[in-house]
């Protein structure tokens, strides 16, 4: 078992967390034709970084998203930290 750290909660069992995505992937302006190749790459392209990563994450207890600082090679957490005001 793994604990991760809510930035709302403090440290929780990580089944109550769900992954909401890479920080910084933005999704395309449908308010324009989008195309299905760029549907694609948005919904199935991932960077998979090897190393320090920052992800967005859900706790699903409390439903907030907050930014999840890690290693993807050795699991360590780095940090956490609310999303609100955060940028890529």
């Amino acid at each position: 078992m793994q604990l991760f750290p809510c930035p709302f909660c403090g440290e929780r069992n990580e089944t109550e967390f769900h992954f909401a995505g890479e920080l910084g992937k933005l999704r395309p302006d449908t308010a324009g034709d989008v195309s299905d190749a760029e549907w694609g790459r948005y919904l199935y392209t991932q960077r998979n970084e090897k190393g320090h990563v920052r992800e967005v994450w859900m706790h699903m207890p409390c439903g907030e998203l907050f930014v999840l600082e890690r290693d993807s090679v050795t699991m360590a957490v780095i940090g956490s930290r609310a999303l609100r005001g955060e940028t890529a």
